[in-house]
């Protein structure tokens, strides 16, 4: 099924190539091979071609025939790319089933999963690379003046620079600019990973003579006491640590960093520049490498081991701060003494990078990194080196589920719970977590699932044996889960005991906190400052003029924003429909309690970790970086802060309004709740200290509520099965979502009923809808979503896509669907 077989040229033989092309097209072009290229082309590699009237793109070939397209007149193919494939037979069988499965075209998949540099095509803009310092009498003349169009005006389309050329493909040439690191592809251009660095002392080997160190103390004191306050400093401090940082040594000697620089100057003390974690700095790295499992991970360990000798996927449930990540470690291990590759999967890569650092630890140049962060040179290199088995190891996001692997003995992924794993827009719209299961069965490998809060549909899995299932139910070190205190706001408001949001309970908590040098987490799952400005005397709302949605006041901006589609206007001082000046904001966001905190505690140093703040290059790290060096108190989140933070002085974790995450019109509202209460909540006494959290609720006798309390998961599972076997949800039923869209609201009412008529034809009452979702007009396109439940037996899925593509087909086909775009969503939540 996987293997292709090569073809056999001659070079007077016509041969055709079916290729994919980076485009949302439900069927694949066939073009003609000159003659001279008859012995350059093979399955997997790229070559250019013409489609459409003039515009050039960059295409994989699928298959080799002689076979000519009995519809249309085969084009040339202009130019073969690669001197061998870059695109495996795995890859392509694995990007058809996930064009199948998830009811897209295969040039969607390809678009998504190859990186920007192997996808050029005439509108691909290109700029040079300014980090790179090019050798211009080195270059070829072709090379030279592209380099010089590019200083004078620093972005160029393909299309451009064939015209600068004066000939139609210049792709090869770009692809040799690329490689040679001249050039950089804009669309991808983003922030260069940077590991950390810290800079550490050491004493000059000379010094460790005694007899050296004698005379040279009575100098310094004479000449340059705060020096030789440095020194001591050091000396007292590198007794009882490995290393000493600078940072340590300022603040151990009170001397001031021109001091030190001295003594490096002179040569007393000598500095060296390392990587180091961003997290767990404080951790003795002999200690991570060398680390032993406790008797219940080792059990759990070898019950992993056993259960996939009949399980192709195995569940690990384990709470938080259980040492989920030393398993995986040791999986890993006994993967590559088997030489298999191994993909572990992360939701957020970006608030993980203690887990990249602890694995480059252990395993070194074997590991390779692939996310978003990366730019495009980078992304190509580590495509390269998964394709020539360089790297056993690939740790990323979830669209390194598309390198080409050659043998993947395991995919790990970790809080497999995730929304993130989910790919919203643009298609492809797949789940990271099951794709994964899909292809690891390719490879036959295995798949470890990892979670302190599984979702549902994994758990059940297990709990019928289709999966493995392993549990840890010990924080590793004995460390007691924190302890949750829930505190009524309606109470403390009749009480008028609360200060602006924020309660007795949660205050004292604080400021107990500060006063024991202690760090708190506060979560807030809204940005912004206030979600809503309101007229008191008409109530005027401003709302987005390209969606549905009201908009959102940002102090630091002084503007209202949508969140939806970007969109901005200055914040009205007069109501415009009444002209009254009684404007009030009304809720409040991060940036409204970072506000208020800021004027009830004014000495303490408090930052924000949302999308606002997180945008600029390295704000992220700068922030991650802060609170680890703690230069930061109070650290004010949306969920961003319950994903991969670990910091050992954090003991304090305030829940501002639990009743945002409970009051959603969502069947998976309680199970998504209490992950994210439970997540955040792990963030507390992660090292050996039990933690506090405190939540804030109108209603602190919800069920959910009472559940994250009592860490009682099974409860909450059993609750939530019972109520979706009743209403046809998952894991009992399957739902594809249809979302229906047109700029005029009554041709889209005529079009979604008109479909959902048909598609009844088929389906009868599974099929539901048309309805409006939640926001029924985003980026001026109205909505209407139509949703299909099908049960888990008795009826062929497979089936049931293909009719429900055809339906879609024939709609499209008719005048009445004019204007509209139909979008399925396979497995949507």
């Amino acid at each position: 099924m996987l293997e292709f077989t090569e073809f056999e040229h001659t070079d007077r033989k016509t041969l055709f190539v079916e290729v994919i092309l980076p485009l949302s097209i439900s069927k694949n072009y066939t073009y003609r091979v000159p003659f001279e290229m008859n012995n350059a082309v093979a399955i997997g590699k790229r070559v250019v071609v013409q489609f459409g009237k003039s515009k050039l793109y960059t295409a994989v070939i699928k298959e080799i025939s002689e076979l000519a397209p009995e519809k249309y007149e085969a084009k040339y193919i202009i130019e073969v790319l690669d001197n061998l494939p870059v695109v495996t037979p795995h890859q392509l069988y694995f990007w058809q089933w996930v064009a199948d499965y998830y009811m897209c075209n295969v040039g969607e998949v390809m678009n998504a999963a190859l990186p920007a540099a192997l996808k050029l095509a005439s509108e691909t803009k290109i700029e040079l690379n300014k980090e790179f310092d090019i050798d211009r009498s080195a270059l070829h003349d072709k090379e030279f003046l592209i380099v010089e169009a590019l200083d004078i005006q620093p972005e160029l389309t393909i299309s451009d620079i064939a015209k600068l050329l004066g000939q139609k493909t210049v792709m090869p040439i770009l692809k040799l600019m690329f490689e040679k690191n001249l050039i950089h592809i804009s669309e991808e251009v983003s922030e260069r990973y940077k590991p950390r660095k810290r800079t550490f002392i050491t004493l000059n080997p000379v010094y460790n003579n005694p007899d050296n160190l004698r005379e040279l103390f009575p100098i310094l004191e004479k000449r340059a006491p705060k020096q030789a306050d440095a020194l001591l400093a050091y000396i007292k401090l590198s007794r009882t640590q490995k290393a000493v940082s600078k940072n340590e040594l300022i603040e151990e000697s009170g001397a001031g960093e021109s001091s030190i620089k001295s003594l490096i100057e002179k040569e007393i003390l000598l500095a060296v520049e390392k990587n180091v974690s961003r997290l767990h700095f404080e951790e003795d790295l002999d200690a991570i490498t060398n680390f032993d499992l406790s008797d219940q991970q080792t059990e759990v360990l070898e019950s992993i081991g056993r259960q996939f000798l009949e399980k192709d996927v195995t569940l690990l449930h384990g709470v938080t701060s259980s040492g989920k990540t030393q398993l995986y470690i040791r999986l890993i291990e006994e993967m590559m003494r088997n030489d298999r590759q191994v993909l572990y999967l992360l939701p957020e890569i970006a608030l993980t990078t203690h887990i990249i650092e602890r694995l480059r630890i252990y395993f070194g140049a074997d590991i390779g990194v692939y996310h978003s962060r990366f730019n495009d040179n980078e992304r190509v290199e580590v495509w390269q080196k998964v394709l020539n088995n360089d790297y056993k190891v690939i740790l990323g996001a979830r669209s390194s589920l598309f390198l080409p692997f050659n043998d993947l003995g395991l995919i790990i992924v970790d809080e497999e719970h995730e929304t993130s794993y989910k790919q919203f827009d643009p298609a492809p719209r797949y789940n990271a977590r099951d794709a994964a299961i899909f292809l690891a069965g390719m490879h036959h490998g295995k798949v470890l699932l990892g979670s302190a809060t599984p979702s549902f549909e994994s758990y059940h899995n297990a709990k019928t044996g289709k999966y493995g299932f392993a549990e840890l139910t010990e924080r590793f070190g004995g460390v007691e889960l924190p302890d949750v205190e829930v505190v009524s706001i309606a109470t403390e408001t009749k009480q008028k005991t609360i200060q602006s949001h924020f309660t007795s309970v949660l205050m004292a908590g604080i400021t107990e906190a500060l006063a024991n040098k202690e760090q708190v987490i506060l979560f807030q799952n809204r940005r912004g400052y206030a979600p809503v400005l309101m007229c008191k005397i008409c109530a005027f709302t401003p709302k987005c003029i390209n969606c549905d949605v009201s908009l959102t006041y940002h102090k630091s901006s002084g503007k209202l924003h949508c969140h939806y589609c970007g969109y901005k206007e200055d914040s009205p001082s007069i109501c415009p429909a009444c002209g009254s000046t009684h404007l009030e904001y009304k809720g409040f966001g991060t940036e409204k309690i970072e506000d208020e905190l800021s004027l009830l505690l004014p000495d303490a140093r408090i930052a924000r970790m949302d999308l606002d703040t997180t945008r600029a290059r390295n704000s992220l790290q700068t922030i991650l970086n802060d609170l680890e060096e703690k230069k930061i108190d109070i650290l004010v989140g949306t969920q961003m802060v319950a994903k991969g933070l670990d910091f050992s002085d954090v003991t304090l974790i305030g829940i501002i309004n639990a009743d945002s995450l409970l009051k959603f019109p969502d069947y998976r509202a309680n199970e998504r709740s209490f992950q994210m209460l439970a997540q955040v909540s792990g963030r507390a006494g992660r090292r050996g200290k039990q933690g506090k959290v405190v939540i804030q609720t109108y209603d602190p006798f919800h069920r959910v509520i009472k559940q994250v309390i009592a860490n009682d998961y099974n409860d909450l599972y059993y609750t939530e099965m019972a109520e979706r076997k009743s209403f046809k949800y998952p894991p009992f039923y399957r739902i594809i979502n249809l979302d229906i869209k047109h700029k005029n609201p009554e041709i889209l009412y005529n079009q979604s009923v008109y479909l959902a008529n048909e598609l009844r034809k088929h389906f009868g009452e599974r099929v539901i809808g048309p309805e409006s979702p939640l926001i029924s007009r985003i980026r001026n396109f109205y909505i209407k979503s139509v949703m299909l439940k099908f049960e888990k037996d008795g009826i062929s899925i497979v089936k049931a896509k293909a009719i429900l593509k055809d339906v879609i087909v024939q709609f499209q086909t008719t005048k009445l669907s004019k204007g509209s775009i139909v979008q399925p969503d396979v497995d949507p939540y």
